[in-house]
């Protein structure tokens, strides 16, 4: 039986990924190494070959990801505050947004995998093929500084965003109106609990109920913020207010 090496049974190139990728690679061994896992060690590959798995590179790309996905939402929206941009960018930076992205370009097909990788269907692994794509991004990285990755990313980054409709977490107040009238035909309401701290920065605590019956509390900066907070946290336990 003929042994599945470097996975080349689709008998892709470098220079088709470099094609999807929009970018050539200065040291084609960067990118050779960010296609590698580490399931190679278990094939009889030589030693110098073994060194060259991708997962110290997907350590690199992680940083770099929160680093471009960070710079990508606070440009895009500016007066976003604190939390709404986190709760963002966990989505963004999700082992299935990296995974969806990673089959866009077909990362899967140019991958090299140990045997056991390929008998088990690793190019099409969520896991494997999410931290290729953080491998790639350190690859394109060291090769050409920040612009590459920043160019290759930033369209993929708004197509997750559309798609996943997380600007729709920003306004988690018409979320949950929304929410509130199709299930209960009336509005939330928001109610000031307290203000507490300094008089140049203080923190406001807001409720919000429907009907007779609180919802969630919610603090910010201003009272804007406390409810937009406050109904963030009534729409995590929305599954719990419907059975009220």
């Amino acid at each position: 039986m003929k042994q599945i090496r470097r996975g080349r049974e689709r008998n892709h190139s470098m220079p088709e990924l470099e094609d999807l990728l929009g970018y050539r690679f200065k040291k084609g061994d960067l990118l050779t190494r960010a296609l590698t896992h580490r399931s190679v060690l278990s094939d009889g590959f030589a030693p110098e070959e073994t060194m060259n798995h991708n997962e110290r590179m997907e350590f690199l790309g992680d940083a770099l990801l929160g680093l471009l996905v960070s710079q990508f939402l606070y440009e895009a929206y500016s007066l976003a505050p604190e939390g709404d941009l986190s709760a963002m960018r966990g989505l963004l930076v999700s082992r299935k947004a990296l995974g969806r992205i990673a089959k866009s370009i077909h990362l899967g097909d140019f991958l090299k995998l140990g045997k056991g990788e390929e008998l088990s269907k690793g190019r099409k692994k969520i896991s494997i093929l999410a931290g290729a794509l953080e491998a790639l991004i350190a690859a394109l990285y060291l090769d050409g500084g920040w612009d590459p990755p920043n160019r290759f990313l930033f369209p993929h980054l708004e197509r997750e965003f559309r798609n996943a409709h997380i600007p729709a977490l920003i306004d988690a107040k018409s979320r949950l109106q929304a929410l509130v009238q199709s299930h209960f035909h009336i509005l939330p309401r928001y109610k000031l609990k307290t203000k507490r701290g300094p008089s140049d920065a203080p923190i406001f605590w807001v409720e919000v109920r429907v009907g007779q019956k609180a919802l969630a509390i919610g603090k910010g900066r201003n009272k804007k913020e406390a409810e937009q907070e406050a109904a963030r946290a009534a729409l995590l336990g929305w599954q719990q207010v419907k059975e009220r």
